[in-house]
């Protein structure tokens, strides 16, 4: 009996992808994403991670025509696109899918971006990138299931190369067989561990995670293109990036399941408060609880939040020392929820993160699993909250927050976190200027139209 190869259907299905055959609301979807990821990008090309890593490329006197989100130079395309996603997964805003536990948009968008300044594609073969990048980063993470996270992993970096290198592909016009070869490149590319989400301190390695993925992703689509060789069943085989770091728990079905019916980017979601996705529906929650003011720290009595079993192993912390493990603690975040604007990437700075203050109420937060939230994770990322201020009890539980497919952000609230994040980078004309070009990104003749550089 023949082994059905779902690697093969779904790298011919994303080869195969039209603009003309895409639903209309899979393109505004990509649009959406696209302009997300710019805002995150100008607003982490300004942080120290983002600044250290451009540096260092510029230093190295690399040239090309690949643009720098928030920066005047330009770069090859690998390393562009390296600072990039580097930039756009910077400050824990960019967009995430929940079911497969990725990020797709701060690997996805600069790996198709960089490249496709690089070779000056149009606008509409960037939009068919994004989609295909979209499909192949969730239809990997679903295949590789629970098993990465439970050993360490950080799934995103895993299926981020292969999902890259797909996208770079198509903006490159590769071959079914140069394709094949470009992601069968990547796999080898897959990396990352969670040692960001434990401890007090995570450091800036995650910031880095899924630029190297949009990295590899443009380096294995050139090398590809000249001719260098990949596995073209690294995917899926034995020995295959979805049977060596799934283990127990792969399932390379999901790789080709409902193609064409099912996409991927209509399920994405853009996150209110810079932090980790698992913590939105709580400080959400909390923001409600409290009402319209920020309370006393003295008045709280005591804070109870129900969350996955996942969530409490790995976001508990209730001391962080800095902004990646403030991000990452749910003890920090509902205490900055009830005592300021957790929507402000203020909140998450080092001087913020030590004030003792914020630092003893943070302490007082029981975190615990909920059984119902636990029932509907990693569909949902939810979370239920008991709150006592004075001798006042309330409590709570979202299962899907906003910004959500389910709850969705309004038009009003998106475009408020677009100028919120490119306020220091671009002028009121050029953040409508580059609004309207993505708007209209399929009637752009090259790419290298899009992007107004900072003044």
């Amino acid at each position: 009996m023949t082994r059905q190869n779902h690697a093969h259907e779904l790298i011919d299905f994303v080869s195969d992808i039209s603009l003309a055959r895409l639903p209309e609301a899979v393109v505004e979807k990509a649009r959406i994403c696209l302009l997300e990821a710019l805002a995150c990008g100008n607003f982490g090309s300004a942080q120290p991670w983002s600044r250290i890593l451009a540096e260092e490329m510029l230093s190295e006197g690399s040239s090309g025509v690949s643009s720098l989100i928030g920066r005047p130079e330009h770069l090859a395309a690998p390393a562009a696109a390296m600072c990039n996603g580097t930039a756009i997964h910077g400050f824990e805003l960019d967009d995430l899918i929940a079911e497969s536990v990725v990020h797709p948009g701060a690997a996805v968008i600069p790996a198709a971006l960089a490249a496709a300044e690089a070779v000056d594609a149009s606008g509409a073969r960037l939009i068919e990138a994004i989609v295909a990048g979209y499909e192949v980063m969730h239809r990997v993470g679903l295949a590789l299931g629970a098993e990465p996270s439970r050993k360490g992993f950080h799934v995103t970096s895993l299926a981020a190369p292969p999902a890259c290198a797909a996208a770079t592909g198509i903006v490159m016009g590769l071959s079914p067989e140069q394709l094949r070869s470009s992601i069968g490149l990547s796999c080898s590319a897959a990396a990352g561990i969670k040692s960001f989400a434990v401890g007090k301190g995570g450091g800036m390695v995650k910031r880095l995670h899924l630029g190297r993925a949009a990295e590899a992703g443009v380096r294995t689509s050139q090398l590809a293109g000249r001719g260098f060789l990949g596995p073209p069943e690294a995917l899926d085989s034995r020995f295959g990036l979805v049977e060596v770091f799934g283990g127990a728990t792969a399932a390379p079905e999901r790789l080709s399941r409902d193609l064409g019916s099912d996409w991927a980017i209509e399920k994405t979601w853009f996150k209110v408060f810079p932090i980790c996705g698992w913590i939105q529906s709580a400080v959400q929650l909390l923001l409600d609880l409290r009402g319209p003011e920020p309370l006393d720290p003295r008045d709280v009595k005591s804070v109870r939040v129900g969350v996955s079993r996942y969530a409490v192993q790995n976001n508990s912390e209730p001391a962080p020392v800095d902004t990646m493990g403030a991000q990452y603690s749910i003890p920090y975040c509902a205490a900055l929820a009830l005592t300021g604007d957790p929507r402000d990437p203020a909140g998450y700075s080092v001087e913020a993160v030590n004030r003792e203050s914020i630092r003893a109420l943070a302490r007082r937060v029981e975190v615990f699993v909920d059984p119902r939230i636990e029932a509907v994770y990693p569909l949902k990322y939810g979370a239920s909250v008991s709150l006592v201020r004075g001798a006042v009890g309330v409590e709570g539980m979202v299962l899907d927050c906003r910004g959500t497919p389910e709850d969705p952000s309004t038009q009003e609230e998106s475009r408020q976190k677009f100028r919120l994040l490119t306020k220091d980078k671009l002028s009121d004309e050029q953040a409508t200027a580059l609004t309207e070009r993505v708007n209209s990104l399929e009637s752009l003749a090259s790419v290298r139209q899009l992007i107004g550089k900072p003044a």
